[in-house]
This record gives structure tokens, C-alpha cells and sequence, in this order.
């Protein structure tokens, strides 16, 4: 039950990814469903998009937070902007203008399996992530050593 795996793809002209038949398949099989629910990503730098289930999850935790602005900026920030997305025919989804604005989201991009999760990058924006995750590991070599790296 994981999404794994990098893939390149192209966004076209009407927003629309395809995302890798081996996610779609882990839908299908682990969620029972052929849709993602897609939001922006934690540093506002792309896309994350969730099973439904595990989305309403998510919003649960959310909602049980005390009032105040702690919950007010992750519903503002992360709740309110989600999109449901189905898959068409091809096995892509639609990616609303709002949130690829948001993020620079354009041609180019990167499909990535996060486990329970699978974030949807422009390339310049990724590989950044990329360079800033490897510097930040670094710092614990023993740490990476006791998980098995």
C-alpha cells in the first residue's frame, strides 16, 4: 500500500498530467478509487495529492485543532484550495489554473510516489527540493546509517 517511484511528464496546454498506471493501479487496489484529492505542498513549491480516504483523514485532524490561527492557516492554506481530480480516459488528471499558478506549475514536471502520498513538482522546483533534502541528511549520517542508508 505505497506510491513509489519518479517519473517525468508534461502538463498540456489544458492543465492536464498524467499520472504513472503503477499509482493509478495502488488506487484502484489499496483505496478503491480512481480519484486524488490535490492541494499545495507544505512550502507552497508544488502539489500534493491525496486517496480520498486519506484526505478525510487529514481534514479530521485539522478540524479537531483548537480554534485560532493555527487552524485557520492549515484550512486557508492547505483545505480550502484542494481540488477533487478524477482520472479521464488516458489516466490523467485535470490540475486546476489555481493551484499551477500558485506553485509555477507549467510543461515541464515530476510525478512523485511518497508513500501515502504523491506530490507533483515542476522540475526546477524538485530538484531544488532535491538539493535542499540531501544537504539536510547530511547533517546525520548516523541517523541515515540506523535506517538502512
Amino acid at each position: 500500500m505505497a506510491f513509489y517511484g519518479e517519473r517525468d511528464v508534461s502538463i498540456d496546454l489544458k492543465g492536464r498530467v498524467s499520472i504513472p498506471a503503477s499509482f493509478r493501479d495502488e488506487l484502484r487496489e489499496s483505496y478503491a478509487t480512481e480519484t486524488l484529492v490535490v492541494t499545495r505542498n507544505d512550502s507552497d513549491t508544488g502539489l500534493v495529492a491525496y486517496p480520498p480516504s486519506r484526505w478525510d483523514e487529514i481534514c479530521a485532524k485539522v478540524y479537531a485543532l483548537p480554534a485560532g490561527p493555527r487552524r485557520e492557516a492549515n484550512l486557508r492554506t492547505k483545505i480550502a484550495p484542494a481540488e477533487s481530480c478524477s482520472f479521464n480516459a488516458q489516466g490523467r488528471i485535470q490540475l486546476p489554473q489555481s493551484l499551477r499558478d500558485r506553485v509555477g506549475l507549467e510543461k515541464d514536471a515530476v510525478v512523485v510516489g511518497m508513500l501515502d502520498k504523491i506530490e507533483i513538482w515542476s522540475r526546477k522546483a524538485h530538484d531544488a527540493a532535491i538539493q535542499d533534502s540531501v544537504k539536510l541528511l547530511a547533517e546525520d549520517p548516523q541517523g541515515q546509517a540506523d535506517l538502512g542508508f
